[in-house]
């Protein structure tokens, strides 16, 4: 076996999740008299956490107290509409799946918040995690390692003997940090040009080639 333990990124490469956050962004901007943000702009804005993701929506002179107004209003209705578009990539819960069954572990480490991450495991991947770790306090955002050390911690696996899937340069940084092989999708949140220019240790544009570089 190639690996002993596969850690996922979430949103852009297990679950297509941008409809959903774009809604809240945007019903959250609306609440406050502020001008909305296209699908695209939101597109880009994604993968750092959800206050780096109010930030960049917010108009650039926004205070500290409106941006707090906005993250109150934009956690209430993701907490409450998360699940209403967002769907699996095709074909990659049967993946996880398969993974397991050849005795691949397999965990889930995201930027966004603990509690997105769990609702989603449990909405759409009951089965298919030995561990899932969102933004929570005492444990740094990526691309710091924090999240990918905690789930090595937890399962009791070396790095060596994992491998870190994601779909953006934040991902590509974190497996760098992380000292781990970091296999980089080109379904998700960023264009394949723009990945190809980081020099991601490797791409992927299906989900075949991703079974064959995993199994």
């Amino acid at each position: 076996m190639k690996y002993k333990l596969a850690i996922f990124d979430m949103d852009g490469t297990i679950l297509d999740t941008l409809v959903d956050l774009a809604e809240a962004v945007n019903y959250a901007l609306r609440r406050a008299g502020l001008p909305e943000r296209s699908l695209q702009e939101i597109r880009s804005y994604l993968g750092n956490g959800m206050l780096r993701l109010i930030r960049l929506a917010a108009p650039e002179d926004a205070s500290a107290e409106l941006l707090a107004e906005l993250k109150e209003t934009f956690t209430e209705y993701y907490k409450a509409h998360c699940s209403a578009h967002t769907r699996p990539y095709d074909g990659i819960v049967e993946l996880i799946e398969e993974l397991r069954s050849q005795g691949v572990k397999t965990a889930v480490v995201s930027n966004k918040p603990d509690f997105g991450v769990q609702l989603l495991v449990q909405d759409y991947f009951p089965t298919s995690f030995d561990a899932a770790v969102g933004e929570r306090n005492g444990i740094a955002k990526k691309p710091a390692p924090d999240s990918v050390n905690e789930v090595l911690r937890l399962l009791d696996i070396s790095r060596e003997e994992a491998v870190y899937i994601g779909d953006s340069e934040v991902d590509i940084e974190t497996a760098r940090n992380a000292g781990m092989t970091g296999v980089i999708v080109t379904w998700g949140f960023r264009d394949e040009a723009y990945l190809l220019s980081l020099k991601p240790d490797v791409l992927v544009h299906d989900i075949k080639e991703l079974r064959r570089e995993l199994l």
